[in-house]
């Protein structure tokens, strides 16, 4: 195993299943560690700071979705990816509003497990080293893509991971729509399958964060059956 390889902890019950996705990742050169107590998942996960969590949604002792919001009101912005053996919208929904970047159903299969791992740790260590500007103003509002975080009027903007890479992405296309297509590709590696509602979650977040008006916005406008546009601001304008 490769000293420098990334840290995933596995917040699951079923001992089973965790140790052979543990296994599973160890072989794809990953360092892995569970934790099967949902009560004891937010000190583990804030003490041991991991680059990614695995986190089941139905936990004993502290549901995932509960555990998910405390990690991120105490700082935690590292990927979280969820495991749900239930596949309503409102779960996947309900995780992704608390701070949640992705979400697998069960039963779990492996590849696609991985491949959701490789793309949020690649987006979440990534640094833009190629020409484009990696520090974008409109206004008040700062983008900066090598510290990968966002100001406004000052004050820095708490976003996850997954929502910044969202505003960054339409903020770096301004004056462009950006259809619900091209966006799970950019993000997520897959195409879109008409239903997922995960983008515009992120969006109905990201907008009041920003200093957007939710019900008329300015600065991210939904373009109805194109998918959504990020206008920069005019001189004089915040």
């Amino acid at each position: 195993m490769e000293t420098d390889s990334s840290n995933i902890l596995i917040v699951e019950d079923d001992q089973k299943l965790a140790g052979l996705i543990a296994e599973f990742l160890q072989v794809q050169g990953l360092s892995v560690s569970i934790e099967a107590d949902g009560a004891l998942a937010v000190q583990r996960i804030l003490d041991s700071q991991p680059d990614l969590v695995v986190l089941d949604l139905m936990l004993p002792g502290e549901d995932g979705l509960s555990i998910c919001r405390r990690v991120r009101e105490a700082g935690f912005s590292r990927p979280i990816l969820m495991l749900t053996a239930r596949s309503e919208d409102d779960d996947h929904i309900s995780g992704l509003e608390l701070g949640a970047d992705d979400y697998v159903n069960k039963p779990v299969r492996p590849q696609v497990l991985l491949a959701r791992i490789r793309a949020l740790l690649r987006r979440s260590g990534e640094s833009d080293s190629s020409a484009a500007p990696s520090r974008l103003e409109f206004g008040e509002l700062v983008v900066d893509n090598d510290r990968r975080e966002a100001w406004l009027r000052g004050a820095l903007i708490e976003l996850t991971g997954a929502e910044f890479d969202l505003l960054w992405l339409l903020a770096s296309h301004a004056g462009r729509i950006l259809s619900r297509e091209e966006i799970f590709i950019a993000l997520r590696g897959i195409e879109y399958d008409g239903q997922d509602r995960s983008i515009d979650v992120r969006i109905s977040r990201i907008r009041p964060k920003i200093g957007d008006d939710p019900d008329m916005p300015r600065l991210i406008k939904t373009v109805r059956s194109k998918g959504y546009l990020f206008v920069a601001p005019g001189p004089g304008q915040a």
